[in-house]
């Protein structure tokens, strides 16, 4: 599993129980403060009609007196009202008066008048000048059948002749609570989505540093040349690259050394040996003719540690950098045309035929100093191994997003053994009869193109040999 996949989910259940135990905390505290609300509501409600039925209770003139009508006329009344979407059409509070025992004197409904309510709580504590309220069921396995009852006292001459009962059913409000739920599940939904997304970015922005860091390490892994990472957004993860950064170019120096110090001492041995030799020579008397040609002997190793020397360094460069100076649309036309006339006397002199087969559009992005010397190094080795009137073929075609660039000559095919070599610092293959290259010329092409982001490879083809120069198109 991605070590992103186990961030988010990781982080999707601890927002999920979060979402869900805050949802449920509050879906449970919303019927009981929905019900504490309508309580003290109708603590109002029956003290102002305890108020208003005092003179008729104390007149004996509740059952058919003004406020029996006024109760009469108020159950039949129609609110039409609308109440946060909820339609109300009909009024649902009930309304009894009791004496001093507690005997029903009034019921808004008529079904009680006559009853003993004294054990009741809303009547029994009244009566006991303490607040009286309750909470029943009419029927007793349904509690969505429960209603409150909140009581008030009847006063008069400063003690309690009576008590007022307002009553309401809770299914009432039952309505309130289900929209209230139902906007609260909303709510909650909607928070988790906008955890859940700003989850899946932290995963993602976390996750991209890490494999970021992953890439340059299997680029380092693979010698493939990288930049350290930048990675603004986090300090940590920018300290770890930076880091890393150091210490691969610690441990690429330290073996860039070791392996340099092993190819060059080796590569040194012959052309030392050989000026050593020919400088012994020359201590003894010698013919003139034998005299120069040890001395041109001694010059021509010279000129070949030179090279070696100025390669070495110029190789030494390019896999030192990470990435380009200053990258530019090349065209490949006249970057071969440059390159062409300056091997023009080496192929006029072995009168080696060109086929140039290059668009007008076929452009690169790179420097072109850099592409310049990859091909140089490709057709001067090409030049190499063609036979005398033989013939080199360049071209070049599109593909997706890169050009390759193909230089096909007549010469030889290579043999198995030194195909697997060729890019080999130091590694050379040479025509009978002609003098041992640098051995870098290959591995100074490939190193340019993988710098550019491409690739060199040479292989054998029918009747010759194809160098292939894979470079990003502009």
């Amino acid at each position: 599993m991605r070590f992103s996949l186990r961030i988010f989910l990781g982080y999707f259940l601890i927002v999920a129980l979060l979402a869900w135990y805050v949802v449920d905390l509050i879906r449970d505290e919303i019927k009981p403060a929905m019900r504490q609300s309508a309580e003290e509501i109708m603590i109002d409600t029956a003290n102002l009609l305890a108020e208003l039925v005092q003179p008729a209770f104390r007149d004996g003139r509740l059952a058919d007196g003004e406020v029996a009508q006024a109760i009469g006329r108020y159950v039949e009344r129609s609110p039409n009202a609308r109440i946060w979407g909820v339609a109300k059409g009909a009024v649902d509070m009930r309304v009894y008066i009791t004496d001093a025992r507690g005997i029903v004197l009034f019921d808004s409904t008529g079904s009680a008048v006559g009853q003993d309510y004294s054990q009741w709580r809303d009547v029994y504590l009244t009566l006991r000048g303490r607040y009286g309220a309750r909470t029943s069921r009419i029927e007793y396995a349904d509690d969505a059948t429960t209603v409150m009852y909140v009581a008030a006292p009847i006063i008069e001459d400063g003690r309690i002749a009576g008590v007022l009962t307002v009553a309401k059913p809770n299914q009432a409000m039952q309505p309130y609570i289900e929209r209230a739920h139902g906007k609260l599940l909303r709510a909650g939904l909607l928070v988790l989505g906008l955890g859940l997304a700003f989850g899946a970015a932290f995963s993602w922005w976390l996750s991209r540093g890490i494999g970021k860091l992953t890439d340059f390490a299997q680029d380092v892994s693979a010698g493939r040349p990288a930049e350290v990472p930048a990675l603004p957004g986090n300090r940590e993860l920018a300290v770890l690259a930076q880091a890393l950064g150091e210490m691969r170019e610690r441990l690429e120096g330290k073996a860039y050394v070791e392996h340099y110090v092993h190819g060059l001492t080796h590569e040194l041995k012959s052309p030392l040996a050989g000026i050593r030799g020919a400088a012994e020579l020359l201590d003894d008397a010698l013919p003139d003719a034998d005299r120069q040609r040890f001395a041109g002997h001694i010059r021509r190793e010279a000129e070949r540690l030179q090279a070696i020397v100025d390669r070495l360094l110029e190789l030494a460069r390019l896999e030192a950098r990470r990435t380009l100076d200053h990258a530019e649309p090349v065209p490949l036309r006249p970057a071969l045309e440059t390159v062409l006339t300056a091997l023009a006397p080496q192929l006029d002199a072995a009168t080696i035929a060109l086929d140039l087969a290059i668009p007008e559009d076929a452009r690169v992005r790179g420097e072109r100093f850099l592409i310049e010397q990859a091909l140089r190094n490709l057709l001067q080795n090409a030049a190499d191994f063609t036979p005398t009137q033989g013939a080199i073929r360049i071209a070049a075609e599109r593909t997706g997003g890169d050009w390759l660039i193909t230089i096909d000559n007549d010469g030889p095919a290579i043999p198995d053994y030194a195909l697997p070599r060729l890019f080999e610092r130091f590694y050379s293959l040479r025509p009978d009869g002609t003098a041992k290259g640098t051995g870098l010329g290959l591995a100074l092409a490939r190193t340019i193109a993988e710098l550019h982001g491409g690739s060199a490879t040479v292989g054998n083809v029918a009747n010759g040999v194809s160098a292939r120069l894979r470079l990003p198109a502009c």
